[in-house]
């Protein structure tokens, strides 16, 4: 009977098998709270930071993920473990002295374990330096010794450890994908009276990346920058921080790929409508020339004139090298390099000399005589830019100047510096001379406009408009809007603001040319006094 029995069993195992459950294919990264911190798990679900990438088909519980990692820290203390050394993540246990004399340093190289540097011994490029009143300060009791956790985890390109911010941010990332985990005696340390250094060692960024120190906010799931400060440097950056929990670099694109490309058509829009109405402020200077004889003996629309042109060829220049990026020889790009960067000194020159001639027409007033006036900015207008960029040139500066994004994606390719000291001392230097020399004059001469008429009986009732109109628009002409770039740093809203102004200058100065110069009858010229300053007669003449 008992072969019968077998039998039947095994017919009745062959029958039901169809309808016994399968088992699910198994997900490291949909982790229980109940997982272990054995080799194998570890291996395991360390899979998980290069497979949790927001996929359909691989879904993960990335807060579960995150608090997994955050508590091995802690198994590491409880077990008394000494020393972990795994492909993705690395850490020190070690007893410190709670009296210790001096503060401690420790190496973070990303290949070795984290182990502690001896006084009068090298000090590596990563590193963390714990201030000895750190452990006095933790003191458990009135224990002698307490116990520091060091962790380096490598958390690679996923989407663990990245929180809403830095998915969000397109571009963004932590920098070499690694996280520094410090604690002392598994104590929540805060308000420390001395701050803890983290040294990261990196290449030289672009341009347009940003580093940024910041710790893992537990409660919030997210990377903040409370409590913790950045020191950047080029090869090296320092955090400072007031607390003790994961820390990391956060590498941003200060400009990503659409940001880039979106403020580049808006300057090239820009650009373009300026060209336009720079040709019709010269078209109208011209007919203005041939059929008013005043116009043959005034240097302000001399002045004026020079600025537009060089404006107009500065935007026509940058129209071309950034619709032919750096293609072509070393010897062209140099070239398109050498004349963008000639007319756009020669800008910056002539925005000083119309704040110059402000300042003889509007505040110096009396003895302002000087022989072939308008020959001698001519020569100072279009020949110190021409010395700047021979000097530039000789030094072999120009090159192919690049914008990059975190995936090293080109963001914008055109022939420019490839020198950044020179760049800050022949464009940012000498810009910001321009720039406050004509803010200074454009304030002093608002401060007169504003203050005329309170000594004028009978006031006009749109004096008061009269009077702002004609400071905006010669602001215009000494290059206000250029100012606009000391504020980009606040904020991705204030270089779109930049970049939409900046572009439109020459649309401003031919709306102040036609209301300034523009055929109109004697009596409102007459009586139009403060928007007539820039039409001044003076002394100045050839």
């Amino acid at each position: 009977m008992a072969p019968a029995r077998s039998l039947g069993l095994l017919l009745f195992l062959l029958l039901g098998s169809d309808e016994m459950p399968t088992e699910e294919p198994r997900n490291p990264c949909k982790l229980k709270e109940d997982r272990q911190y054995s080799s194998f798990d570890l291996n395991d679900i360390a899979t998980c930071f290069t497979m949790c990438k927001g996929s359909a088909d691989s879904p993960c519980d990335v807060g579960n993920l995150q608090r997994y990692w955050l508590k091995y820290e802690s198994y590491l203390l409880e077990n008394s473990m000494e020393t972990v050394d795994l492909p993705f993540v690395k850490a020190l246990i070690q007893n410190i002295s709670t009296d210790v004399s001096e503060d401690l340093l420790f190496s973070l190289m990303p290949s070795q374990i984290p182990k502690q540097v001896m006084q009068g011994e090298e000090q590596p490029a990563d590193r963390v330096r714990l201030p000895k009143s750190l452990f006095g300060a933790l003191l458990p009791g009135n224990g002698s010794a307490v116990q520091l956790a060091i962790t380096i985890l490598n958390i690679s390109e996923g989407d663990v450890f990245k929180g809403p911010k830095l998915l969000q941010d397109n571009g963004g990332s932590v920098l070499n994908s690694r996280m520094v985990g410090l604690s002392v005696g598994q104590m929540h340390a805060t308000g420390l009276s001395e701050p803890v250094e983290i040294t990261f060692s990196h290449q030289r960024q672009p341009p347009n990346m940003i580093l940024t120190c910041v710790f893992w906010d537990v409660a919030k799931g997210n990377w903040d920058t409370q409590g913790c400060s950045t020191e950047p440097g080029d090869e090296r950056t320092v955090c400072r921080c007031d607390h003790l929990t994961f820390f990391a670099l956060l590498l941003r694109p200060i400009l990503d790929l659409a940001t880039a490309q979106t403020l580049t058509h808006i300057s090239q829009a820009g650009c373009g409508v300026s060209m336009i109405f720079l040709a019709l402020t010269i078209v109208l200077y011209v007919a203005l020339r041939l059929s008013l004889q005043r116009f043959k003996s005034e240097d302000a629309p001399k002045i004026h004139m020079a600025l537009s042109g060089s404006l107009f060829l500065l935007n026509l220049t940058f129209l071309i090298s950034v619709g032919s990026s750096s293609q072509g020889s070393p010897a062209s790009c140099w070239l398109r390099a050498a004349v963008m960067h000639y007319f756009l000194l020669c800008v910056f020159t002539w925005m000083g000399l119309e704040a110059f001639h402000l300042y003889l027409l509007a505040i110096r007033v009396f003895n302002t005589y000087f022989g072939h006036y308008f020959l001698k900015l001519s020569l100072l207008g279009w020949g110190l830019p021409a010395l700047v960029v021979i000097g530039v040139g000789s030094s072999n500066s120009y090159g192919v100047y690049t914008i990059r994004d975190q995936e090293n994606r080109t963001s914008l390719e055109l022939c420019w510096f490839q020198k950044e000291p020179a760049l800050y001392a022949t464009v940012h230097v000498y810009f910001l001379v321009s720039f406050l020399f004509g803010a200074v004059v454009l304030a002093l001469v608002a401060w007169k406009i504003v203050t005329l008429p309170s000594a004028t009986a009978g006031k006009e009732r749109g004096q008061t408009w009269k009077s702002v109109f004609t400071v905006l628009g010669l602001s215009s002409l000494v290059g206000m809007t250029w100012g606009l770039a000391v504020l980009t740093p606040l904020g991705l809203s204030t270089i779109y603001i930049f970049a939409l102004f900046n572009s439109l200058q020459g649309v401003f100065i031919f709306g102040w040319f036609t209301i300034l110069y523009f055929p109109r009858q004697s009596t409102t010229a007459s009586s139009s006094g403060t928007a007539r300053v820039d039409q001044a007669h003076s002394a100045s003449q050839e």
